[in-house]
Formats: structure tokens, sequence, C-alpha cells
């Protein structure tokens, strides 16, 4: 495992709370990330794929951002995707980021053009890192399913030496042990963090130098995250991983954002937790009654919600 890493342990990739209009409510996203907090979460990666943050607007985000530090979550908790296709709105918002006291930014490369070149990334990249200046960190976001953009280690070697202290690290979302595995060993003997964004490589790739986790389940399962990375080289912690396994299992078993929604909505008692904006859909009555099974039988039992 990664020591003093800047967002070391387990973050949750946070939900975005919305009303029946779709606008988000700020005071129940605020609430649920004290929860996070509460039980288990070191840090809230907010206004990533989880919080649907490419179906809203950049002064939506932005608005975001403020409304919760004004709900008194910390900033420096947070971890807010900044990433965009545009690279001004890149600037803008991770800028804003530092500006309300985020320590960290997670970065999407620029998406829409597909098949860019390793000297293309470089160039954006570069670009937005001289742009931004400050002394915020950047973390990369390795999500090549949804981006189909890949951040091969060579392109990371060079960027690191473009740069040198100013990208902290990377959320591998790619789901392969053997990729998230090959960051690790180019680059955590310098510091480099390495985050797990599947709950099933926890442990393993903490076994081998990573600093910990940004997943979309933990927003349900941050308590047995936690237990696994207190206790990775520990008997209790295989045990928890096991159990960590099973929620992630549950979890995927139906649309993800959706599903974590319909849980989250049953633990609050809050059926508005379903809101969410198409092109996602709430899940149909099965489907919230087989995930809620799934999710029962990995004997979870969530702390409830104030």
């Amino acid at each position: 495992m990664l020591k003093d890493a800047l967002f070391g342990g387990v973050n949750a990739a946070v939900l975005t709370a919305m009303n029946a209009d779709l606008s988000i409510d700020l005071p129940r996203m605020a609430a649920h990330s004290r929860w996070l907090l509460a039980n288990g979460c070191n840090g809230l990666g907010v206004l990533g794929t989880t919080g649907e943050a490419n179906s809203l607007g950049i002064s939506e985000r932005m608005d975001v951002l403020e409304g919760l530090v004004a709900a008194d979550i910390p900033a420096s908790k947070m971890m807010p995707g900044t990433g965009t296709p545009a690279l001004t709105d890149t600037v803008l918002l991770t800028r804003h980021a530092e500006r309300i006291g985020c320590r960290g930014a997670l970065l999407l490369p620029p998406f829409y053009y597909k098949n860019p070149s390793d000297d293309g990334l470089l160039a954006y990249f570069n670009e937005v890192i001289q742009r931004v200046g400050g002394d915020i960190k950047l973390y990369l976001y390795n999500f090549p399913q949804q981006s189909a953009v890949p951040f091969s280690v060579d392109f990371i070697a060079r960027l690191l030496k473009a740069n040198p202290g100013k990208v902290k690290g990377i959320k591998d979302s790619s789901g392969s042990y053997e990729n998230g595995l090959s960051y690790v060993e180019a680059f955590a003997k310098d510091g480099f963090e390495v985050y797990a964004g599947d709950d099933t490589l926890l442990k393993p790739l903490l076994e081998k130098g990573s600093a910990g986790c940004i997943t979309a389940a933990s927003n349900v399962n941050c308590a047995i995250g936690a237990r696994v990375y207190a206790g990775w080289n520990t008997p209790d912690g295989a045990a928890a991983h096991d159990i960590l396994s099973a929620t992630r299992k549950a979890v995927i078993s139906v649309p993800l954002i959706s599903g974590l929604k319909a849980l989250v909505a049953r633990n609050t008692g809050n059926p508005a937790w379903r809101n969410i904006r198409p092109p996602h859909m709430q899940l149909t009555p099965a489907q919230e009654a087989s995930l809620f099974a799934a999710f029962d039988a990995s004997g979870v039992v969530l702390p409830k919600a104030a």
C-alpha cells in the first residue's frame, strides 16, 4: 500500500441528487456526502461518471462544488471531475476547483475525438497544466470503456517528465488488474497514486502498492471498503474483500447509476433519490427487486442516513 497519498483510502464516486424536474438537489447531495465521510470514506470523487457529470452543464458543476462547500463539506476531501472535451472548459473547472479549496482534480482525456496520438494527448494535457497553474494536483481518469481514449504507461511517463510535480496519480476504471498493476509497477515507487475504479481490485492492488480506490459502489459499501483498506494484509481484510466483491457484483447486475440511486433511496426512505437524467433511466420494479435481493445476500446492512 502506498503511504501518505493525498487521497489515500476509500473514495466514493458520489451520486448527484436530483429533484423531480432534474435540477440538482444540493442539500440532499450534501447530506449524502456527510453520510459517506461518516461511514468509511476518506474522500469524495464528486462530478464523475457516477455523478452524471457529463449530463451537467459547466455552470451546474461549478454550482455543485460551491454548494457543497457552503454546506460544510470540506473542499480538501473532494476530488472533482473537471475533464471535458473542450480545453478551455477543463481549465475553467479545474481553476474553479482550486479556488474553492480542492487539493486535486480528476481529468478525463478529451474524449470526443477518438484514437488521438500520444503526441496529441501530451499537447492537450501540457496546455491544460500550463493554463491551470496553481498548486492543485491533477489525476488522470482512465476509463477506456466510456472515453475510448486509454492512457498508456509510455504516455504517462512522458507527461510526468514534462510536468514534474503536477500529475499526482490516476483512477483506473479499466477493470483490468494487469492494467492497474502496470501503473503501480511503473510509477508508485515515485509516489504516484494509483486508485482502483473497481472494488474487486482494491485489495489485490493495495498489496502491490496502490493508494486505494475511487468507486461507484462506495456510495453503499464504503464501510466494507474501509475494512479492506485498514486490514489489506490481514485475515479480516481478506474476509471484508469477499463481501466487498459481492456488493460490487450486485450493483453491476443492473444499470449502475440507477441501481445505486435505488439503493440509496431505499436506505434513506426518500424516493427522490431515484431521479436521474436521461438517457439514464430509473430501474423497473423487477430490476429493483433483483438488485435488492443480490445486495442483501452480501450481508451488508447500511447504516441508516440521518
